[in-house]
């Protein structure tokens, strides 16, 4: 089985929702042969992202740049995990009240570094979430899980 690890700080209700909607479509009854592993950015350790197989990475768009705990969560497993997940699909949501550019950047920046592999357009969602954006992210979570599909 594989493992798709799901990385998220999701503060507020927008984020939350959105983390739902990506976890619902990553756990479509479609899928089969992914485990769905949720963990809060600043829970997630070294161990579970060697563990992954694949990634989903949500986050907050603030003052430009990604959440903190995103950050931290960068900060904690870059160079232990570096040269181990080469190659690994990952999928991003960000969320923000006017702009999500920065927060796109840093991440995508710390992806390269790692040689993950984008699997799926990013998710930017700029303030309300609507039917739309709920069916993107569930789309985001199935797209992301269907490439580990064994």
């Amino acid at each position: 089985m594989s493992t798709l690890l799901v990385v998220h700080h999701t503060p507020s209700p927008g984020t939350r929702e959105l983390l739902e909607q990506v976890v619902a479509g990553a756990r479509d009854p479609e899928i089969s042969g992914v485990d769905v592993h949720v963990v809060p950015a600043l829970a997630a350790t070294v161990p579970d992202a060697l563990e992954a197989d694949g990634f989903l990475f949500g986050t907050t768009a603030n003052f430009g740049y990604m959440s903190g705990a995103l950050k931290h969560f960068f900060d904690t497993v870059y160079y232990p995990i570096l040269d181990h997940v080469a190659g690994r699909p990952y999928g991003l949501w960000v969320h923000g009240n006017n702009d999500t550019a920065g927060a796109v950047t840093a991440v995508e920046r710390l992806t390269t570094g790692l040689a993950l592999t984008k699997a799926a357009d990013v998710l930017e969602v700029t303030g309300g979430i609507d039917a739309s954006v709920r069916g993107r992210a569930y789309e985001l979570g199935g797209t992301l899980a269907a490439t580990l599909m064994q």
